[in-house]
């Protein structure tokens, strides 16, 4: 009967309209957690804790009202704080948006704001990150976190960022990093999902990055200043805000 019913929701919906059901309901959800524990500086919401999450489980990872991750509150911190969003007018390019910032974005005025993914279900534009339809020198911001560690062509994607960048622009780009390894991992033998995930820790990576994606941004033409934002809050405010542990959460901040 479950698997009916799931039929049956899903021919009724699509996939947009599911997720923006899931998100509606996230608020329900977050009732369960109430409390003054922690806090999500997206949502503004607070909470007796935030939720496990991943293949391989993190605690403290998931926020229970906007389904924000740890890597989405650090770089909506950044933003914040660092490059003053809500205080300058700009144009943005966001990859594979996270509903939450999407959401915060969408609100504020002062922004021309394009949210793009290949999945025309998952955002407002559909796009390919290796074929962006837009001139050179457009976008003020461009984001595009754990976005490149499952695109093929990698360096094609990058070059196609910079290309669209402004001269003054910059471009917030985030992986996950295997920090054992200084080398990136990419093995021509994991095919299939179960492959992936073995390889790569998720199911539909075609990398794993290690400590030498800067270098790989930089290859491609941008100057790369890599940053754990989360370091320059005390030990209590990154529990606070559920800022994770580093893997998922440095900064790389390119520029041209």
């Amino acid at each position: 009967m479950t698997a009916l019913i799931k039929k049956i929701y899903k021919t009724i919906l699509n996939e947009k309209q599911r997720n923006h059901l899931y998100y509606f309901l996230f608020r329900f959800r977050a009732k369960k957690y109430g409390g003054n524990e922690v806090e999500c500086p997206i949502c503004d919401n607070h909470f007796s804790q935030f939720l496990t999450y991943g293949n391989v489980p993190r605690a403290q990872a998931l926020c229970p009202r906007c389904n924000s991750l740890e890597r989405n509150r650090v770089m909506w911190l950044y933003l914040q704080k660092e490059w003053k969003i809500k205080e300058r007018q700009a144009k943005i390019l966001h990859f594979a948006p996270e509903i939450g910032i999407e959401k915060q974005m969408k609100k504020m005025t002062n922004l021309t704001y394009i949210g793009a993914d290949l999945n025309p279900q998952l955002a407002d534009y559909q796009m390919d990150i290796c074929q962006i339809p837009n001139n050179d020198n457009e976008y003020d911001l461009i984001l595009c976190a754990h976005v490149l560690g499952h695109v093929p062509d990698e360096g094609k994607a990058i070059r196609e960022m910079k290309r669209v960048l402004k001269t003054d622009g910059l471009a917030i780009i985030m992986t996950v990093i295997d920090m054992k390894n200084p080398k990136t991992h990419e093995s021509s033998a994991a095919k299939t999902p179960a492959e992936k995930l073995e390889n790569y820790g998720e199911s539909d990576l075609v990398r794993l990055h290690g400590l030498d994606f800067g270098d790989r941004l930089a290859a491609q033409g941008f100057k790369v200043d890599r940053l754990d934002y989360r370091l320059i809050f005390s030990e209590s405010e990154q529990k606070k805000y559920g800022l994770g542990q580093g893997a998922r959460e440095v900064l790389y901040l390119c520029r041209k």
